[in-house]
């Protein structure tokens, strides 16, 4: 089964949306995804690199609609 988050995410990784995240204690921060794991997501935020662990993100929310096409 795949996983939707993963789906998510692949799909602003490959196409650079740019989004922003909103952490648990109430941090935005807008950038785009640059890879991801099962524990942490690394964005790009002014040419530099945030290492976000996935427990701390609130919300994930792209500046443009995401097709999401899922594997059955």
């Amino acid at each position: 089964m795949v996983e939707i988050q993963n789906v998510f995410l692949e799909e602003l990784k490959k196409n650079q949306t740019n989004v922003t995240v909103f952490t648990t204690n109430g941090v935005q921060l807008r950038g785009t995804i640059q890879n991801f794991d099962k524990f942490c997501v690394v964005l790009s935020v002014n040419g530099k690199q945030q290492l976000l662990f996935k427990h701390a993100i609130s919300t994930i929310s792209p500046q443009t609609p995401v097709q999401i096409h899922q594997q059955k």
